[in-house]
């Protein structure tokens, strides 16, 4: 197992274009490959406009089953890169059943871990329990040649015992795709605080599990007729002690490269 890797973390910003959207991460994955990157991460559901701001049953149609198209796109990205992909997707299991999922790619271009969103949310402007099932599948700590891979996803950031559990499986790295920003009607009152809690707990999770943690994002303004939500970006990846090592910005797309030392998770424990 490698003392030190490289992460990437991809902030993207989602247009209404399906495949635009899939040429848009493929073109920045690559570039974080370049960089030296060995594990690289994209938000939730990046490959369309946030849907789970309605209920509607349409969206259903942005569906797939794993393995599948998709899936294979980026299957074979991985094994001509050689890194380890971190990819989430509206996952059909069959009919009537559908998750949040987040699969591990290998550098060969296996799919080698499926994991289920757990937690699911229903609040304004996330109707995800519309659309999601609960994961069936449990948590994870995936081994990879890159290190060993914790894969949550958004709403798991938010109880302490999804960091535990997959820690105590042997996790290094806790990775949060995320879909996560603001009312814009309630930014101005509530807009410092939420961000700042959103970081809290994702600190909390770097220190109580002494592990590194990092936490991809989505930005900008993303509407659904009369409603919309701000993504507030913020990607970021957290140290065993808590320390903030590398974070974007609230407006722009990004591309995050990291090193990390597996050494400091003995050190903070």
């Amino acid at each position: 197992m490698t003392k030190k890797t490289k992460i990437g973390l991809i902030q993207l910003k989602i247009s209404k274009n399906y495949d635009k959207n899939i040429k848009n991460a493929i073109s920045k994955i690559k570039n974080a490959s370049n960089r030296g990157a060995k594990i690289i991460c994209v938000p939730e559901l990046f490959l369309s406009q946030y849907f789970c701001q309605s209920e509607k049953h349409y969206n259903f149609k942005l569906a797939e089953k794993i393995p599948g198209k998709i899936s294979r796109i980026f299957c074979d990205l991985a094994k001509e890169l050689g890194v380890v992909l971190n990819i989430t997707m509206f996952e059909k299991k069959t009919s009537g059943f559908y998750h949040n999922t987040s699969i591990i790619i290998n550098e060969n271009g296996n799919i080698v871990s499926k994991y289920r969103k757990m937690h699911i949310p229903d609040d304004p402007g996330y109707y995800e329990k519309f659309y999601f099932s609960p994961g069936d599948l449990g948590f994870k700590s995936v081994k990879t040649k890159f290190g060993k891979v914790g894969p949550l996803i958004c709403w798991d950031q938010w109880f302490p015992e999804a960091a535990r559990l997959t820690a105590l499986k042997g996790a290094q790295i806790i990775f949060y795709p995320t879909a996560i920003g603001w009312h814009p009607k309630e930014k101005r009152k509530f807009g410092k605080s939420q961000l700042e809690s959103w970081i809290t707990m994702q600190k909390s999770h770097a220190i109580a599990n002494g592990t590194y943690v990092a936490a991809i994002n989505r930005v900008g303004i993303e509407k659904k007729g009369k409603k919309k939500i701000e993504f507030w970006g913020n990607s970021m990846v957290i140290d065993p002690s808590g320390k903030i090592v590398a974070k974007a910005g609230n407006k722009k797309e990004d591309i995050l490269v990291c090193e990390v030392d597996y050494k400091k998770i003995d050190i903070a424990r």
